[in-house]
C-alpha cells in the first residue's frame, strides 16, 4: 500500500530543489505543485463522475494564465520553458500540464493524453476519492510506492488536506527567515502575492470574491491593472515593494505551520530546515525518505546531495546594515515559533 505525504512551507526554501531530489527516488512518485496546479477546482463537494473530475484537472489555472498572458511567467512554470502543444494564446495549458507532469516525464502530452482517457472513465464519486486513484494510477505507470506532493507557498493548504487525506504525512519544509524574504521579495509570484495581499487590506475584504466593482474604483492606478485579464508585467516586477512586507509574510505562514504541526500526531509529522539540508544532507535525506516510507537508496543520497545549491545561503547578509536589521526583527516572530 503506497504511502502519502505532503511538503509544505512558505515556498523560496529550497523546497523545488527537494521536488527533483525526491524525483530522482526510484521509488517515489514526485507530485510538483500539483496543488498549486489543480488548485480548489479540483475538490469540489459531493460526488462527481470521472469527466468532471478531469475537466478540473485539465482546465488552465486563471491566475497562473494571467500571469503568461502578461508577461510574466513564473520560474516554476516548466511548460513554458519547454513549451508542448499547449499555449494561452489559443486553448490555455491544461492545470496537470504547466508544472506537475513535466516534471515526470519528457512528453507530458502524451501523459496528459493517457491519463485523460483513463480517468473520464471513472465512476462517481467523493473528488478525495478520484485523487487517490490519480495518485495510483501515476505510481502504476511509474512503478512508484510512495507519493509526496509538494507546492510552494502551500501552509493554506494544509488544514483542508489534513481534513481530505486523513491518512497523510506532513512535512514542514523552512529556511532562515530573512534568506527566504529576500527571495521573496525578488520572485515575481511573491511580489504579486504581497501586491494582491494589498488590495486585500486596502478593500477590507477576506476574498477576492467580496471585491465589488466600488472596490476597485478605490484602488490606485498602480492596483487595479493587476485584477484586469492582462496587465504591464512592470506594475509588479517594478513596483517598490518594502522588503520588511516580505519578513511579515514569512513570519505569519511559518507561525501557521508550525502550529498546524502540533494539531497532527506525532507519527504524522516531520521538519526540515533547508540549512540543515545542506550541511548534513545524507543524514536529512535518509531520515526524510523514512518517515515517507521508502528506503534511503545510496546513490539517490549521493545524486540528490548533488542538486542543492550552496550558494542560496546567507544571500540577505548582502544586504546595508539597516535593511538586514528590519528583516530580522519582522521575521522574529516565525524564528520564536521554529524555536519553540
Amino acid at each position: 500500500m503506497r504511502s502519502l505525504t505532503f511538503v509544505f512551507g512558505t515556498g523560496r526554501s529550497g523546497s523545488t530543489a527537494l521536488s527533483r531530489i525526491l524525483n530522482a527516488h526510484p521509488d517515489v512518485l514526485s507530485l510538483n505543485e500539483y496543488m498549486a496546479s489543480v488548485g480548489e477546482a479540483a475538490f469540489p463537494p459531493g460526488r462527481v463522475d470521472g469527466e468532471e473530475f478531469w475537466r478540473a484537472l485539465s482546465r488552465p489555472a486563471p491566475h497562473f494564465e494571467r500571469m503568461i498572458r502578461s508577461g510574466l511567467p513564473l520560474p516554476e512554470f516548466l511548460h513554458t520553458r519547454r513549451p508542448g502543444r499547449y499555449s494561452t494564446r489559443t486553448s490555455g495549458i491544461p492545470a496537470l500540464s504547466l508544472m506537475v507532469l513535466p516534471h515526470l516525464t519528457d512528453d507530458p502530452d502524451s501523459l496528459l493524453d493517457e491519463l485523460g482517457a483513463a480517468v473520464v472513465r471513472w465512476p462517481e464519486r467523493p473528488a478525495a476519492e478520484h485523487h487517490r486513484a490519480l495518485f495510483d494510477l501515476l505510481c502504476a505507470r511509474f512503478a512508484r510506492t510512495a507519493v509526496v506532493e509538494r507546492s510552494g507557498y502551500s501552509t493554506g493548504w494544509a488544514p483542508g488536506l489534513r481534513e481530505t487525506f486523513p491518512e497523510a504525512r506532513f512535512v514542514h519544509m523552512f529556511r532562515d527567515g530573512p534568506d527566504c524574504a529576500l527571495s521573496m521579495s525578488r520572485h515575481p509570484g511573491y511580489r504579486a502575492i504581497s501586491l494582491f495581499r494589498e488590495i486585500r487590506t486596502r478593500s477590507r475584504v477576506d476574498s477576492f470574491a467580496d471585491l465589488t466593482p466600488e472596490h476597485v474604483r478605490a484602488l490606485p492606478p498602480d492596483l487595479a491593472p493587476l485584477l484586469d485579464d492582462r496587465f504591464d508585467p512592470s506594475l509588479v516586477r517594478d513596483r517598490h515593494i518594502p522588503l520588511r512586507a516580505f519578513g511579515t509574510l514569512w513570519s505569519e505562514l511559518v507561525i501557521e505551520g508550525t502550529e498546524f504541526l502540533l494539531r497532527l500526531p506525532a507519527g504524522r509529522r516531520a521538519t526540515l530546515s533547508y540549512e540543515n539540508l545542506l550541511d548534513h544532507p545524507v543524514e536529512e535525506l535518509t531520515r526524510l525518505a523514512g518517515f515517507i516510507g521508502v528506503a534511503p537508496d545510496p546513490r539517490w543520497l549521493h545524486a540528490g546531495s548533488a542538486l542543492l545549491d550552496h550558494g542560496r545561503r546567507g544571500s540577505a547578509a548582502t544586504l546595508p546594515a539597516t535593511e538586514r536589521a528590519v528583516l530580522r526583527d519582522t521575521c522574529a516572530p516565525g524564528a520564536r515559533a521554529l524555536e519553540s
